[in-house]
């Protein structure tokens, strides 16, 4: 049998997986495959019949909706030319289709229980041709651009007429289920002129034009309704951005489901029963509430979305040498798709190995990726750091790692403390704090995996990460010489700057480095950039142009100061791509991406070589 290569391409090779949803035995979701030749990803969603084991297919469409009674699918379709959205509902038994609405900007489409009306709720801007304007913050937002005074618009719309019903304006960053006949409504809350800052809330129920409001200033939002209960997810109160979200139902009064201390990432509510998954130590896990919170679906693996109805689950599974695909549990699991099947068949894949360690007051989580190796061969070490902080490694596929162990690298890489997955002193010991413990944990995560494994090569250790990794990476070139190489992206250099800049910088920065920014001697010490005489490490910053998470000044400013104390630096600038452009760029994008990181950490910890002439890397690369 032949196998296939691991290289900056093998991404484009797979398909992946999104967006399941349920009903009876019609289970639809979206598959998106990469389309290197004409540089886009194609998204088709899927309606397979599970009793008939029938498979049919909707192209160019995604967010697939199936409607309470099962007779009729809702997607939405991206129309270019007119640079519009469209939303489509066709039959589900001959996907016979009509368009029933279209909008420029359309974030979530949801059915009523009669099965005819769908909520569609979107946002609307000035859209001057010439500038933006705006007396709120943030002015900009990653991934969707400048909000040039953006309202959310909700549209109650009548698929059978094909006429909005109802259309009415909130405050940018609102979001709203149905409940009932009405409309639950998440406003961002507001204390005279400060801007809402994503801490708390004000919740309304909406119906006939008429609005009463049921909560204030809370730190939840309404995800869910079954018309009769509304789940909310977060806290009644939030100190922290950062703590652990909790679930709770309202029927009037409200009721505890689940308080943490883990967070959680979806729920849904079926059948009087809450659904939720649960990050934990690595792990992504289902688990129900019928009363009193049970274990469902556990294992060494991230369950990547699911659906729900009358108890049946459809799911998407991914562990960390296979990509998701899609799984049914109706009291047992039970795998539907096998799409990456005939790709893993011929291609090498490597298991994370598990070790524990002691970190000053801790017990840390950390894996090593082990290449293959003859009896007393030495091999380079790249360490890599998750964003966040709250972010979580684990048993979930990352390309990179796979990719570098397959080049003859191991791979290192830990949960410090400030990471998701643990309990809530974990996740909090970060704030005011990052770059000091945390930082150790990475170090002593290091030593640890070194007694591990005496054909590490210490001589040739590299350290890599996106974000908020990305300031670990150059905080760590500052702080220690075991790195000999580094490759950071879209990373943080000066707090100060990125509070100031960064979409999120007016609360996150004000959580995680401390408040009273232009007075806080966090905002210097934390920062990399002052520490740029202390490095000797060859670096190479990634950067996205559009990334206003943490802006294109976060490398830049880091790269010029390099450059002037005479330090090897190196700078990629994306023209194109916001903060999750390592996964969300185009695909051309993303494998000169792969192969700049291949190149560099060949080039740094293999060949010890002066310079890196990206003409040559990229020759015969288009």
């Amino acid at each position: 049998m032949s196998s296939i290569e691991w290289n900056e391409k093998t991404f484009s090779k797979f398909a992946y997986l999104g967006d399941p949803r349920i009903r009876g035995s019609k289970v639809a979701y979206v598959l998106t495959k990469v389309n290197m030749k004409d540089n886009k990803y194609e998204s088709t969603v899927v309606v397979e019949d599970l009793e008939r084991g029938t498979k049919r297919f909707v192209e160019n469409a995604s967010m697939p909706r199936i409607s309470p009674d099962g007779k009729k699918l809702a997607f939405m379709r991206s129309n270019e030319e007119k640079k519009e959205t469209e939303i489509w509902v066709a039959d589900i038994e001959t996907l016979s289709a009509k368009k029933v609405l279209s909008a420029k900007n359309i974030r979530s489409v949801q059915w009523n229980d009669d099965s005819r009306r769908l909520l569609v709720v979107g946002f609307k801007r000035r859209d001057d041709e010439d500038f933006v304007f705006d007396d709120d913050v943030p002015v900009w937002f990653d991934n969707m651009g400048f909000l040039d005074g953006e309202k959310t618009t909700f549209w109650i719309l009548d698929t059978e007429s094909e006429e909005i019903l109802e259309e009415f304006e909130k405050p940018r960053f609102s979001s709203g289920v149905w409940h009932g006949d009405g409309v639950v409504i998440n406003v961002p809350h507001r204390e005279g002129s400060k801007p809402a800052l994503f801490k708390f809330y004000d919740i309304y129920l909406w119906k006939d034009g008429d609005e009463e409001k049921l909560f204030e200033r809370v730190s939840f939002e309404a995800v869910d309704s079954d018309g009769k209960a509304i789940l909310l997810h977060g806290k009644r109160e939030k100190k922290f951005m950062s703590e652990h979200d909790w679930l709770y139902l309202w029927d009037g009064e409200l009721k505890p489901v689940y308080e943490g201390p883990l967070n959680t990432g979806s729920a849904k509510l079926d059948g009087g029963k809450v659904y939720f998954t649960v990050p934990d130590a690595g792990r992504v896990n289902l688990y129900l509430w019928d009363g009193e919170v049970k274990p469902l679906i556990v294992g060494d693996h991230w369950i990547m979305g699911f659906d729900v109805h009358d108890g049946r689950i459809a799911l998407l599974i991914e562990t960390a040498t296979r990509l998701r695909e899609l799984y049914l549990y109706d009291g047992e699991l039970k795998q539907i798709t096998d799409y990456n099947g005939p790709i893993f068949a011929k291609l090498k894949t490597f298991e994370p190995r598990h070790f524990l360690f002691r970190s000053k007051d801790l017990e840390i989580d950390g894996w090593y990726i082990r290449p293959e190796l003859n009896e007393g061969e030495k091999a380079p070490v790249i360490v890599f750091v998750h964003g966040g902080p709250k972010g979580m490694y684990g048993h979930y596929f990352k390309y990179e790692m796979q990719l570098m162990a397959s080049k003859g690298y191991y791979v290192v890489f830990v949960n410090p403390r400030g990471s998701n997955g643990y309990d809530e002193d974990f996740a909090l010991r970060v704030l005011e704090r990052t770059g000091l413990e945390d930082f150790e944990d990475i170090m002593n995560g290091i030593e640890e995996f070194l007694k591990l494994e005496p054909q590490a090569d210490r001589e040739r250790v590299g350290i890599t990460g996106i974000s908020y990794g990305g300031y670990m990476t150059n905080w760590a070139v500052t702080q220690s010489d075991l790195f000999k190489a580094g490759i950071s992206e879209n990373g943080i250099s000066y707090w100060l700057t990125s509070y100031a800049f960064s979409d999120i910088g007016l609360w996150y920065d004000v959580e995680v480095i401390g408040p009273n920014p232009l007075e806080n001697e966090n905002y210097r010490k934390l920062s990399p950039l002052f520490y740029a005489d202390r490095v000797k490490a060859p670096l190479l910053l990634i950067h996205s142009l559009e990334d206003y998470r943490c802006p294109l000044d976060q490398s830049l400013m880091f790269y010029n100061v390099l450059k002037d104390l005479g330090k090897e630096a190196y700078i990629a600038i994306f023209r194109r791509g916001a903060h999750g452009h390592s996964i969300r760029g185009s695909p051309k994008h993303r494998a000169k991406r792969y192969k700049l990181f291949i190149e560099f950490f060949e080039r740094k910890l293999k060949k010890y070589e002066e310079g890196f002439e990206v003409e040559k890397i990229l020759k015969g690369d288009s």
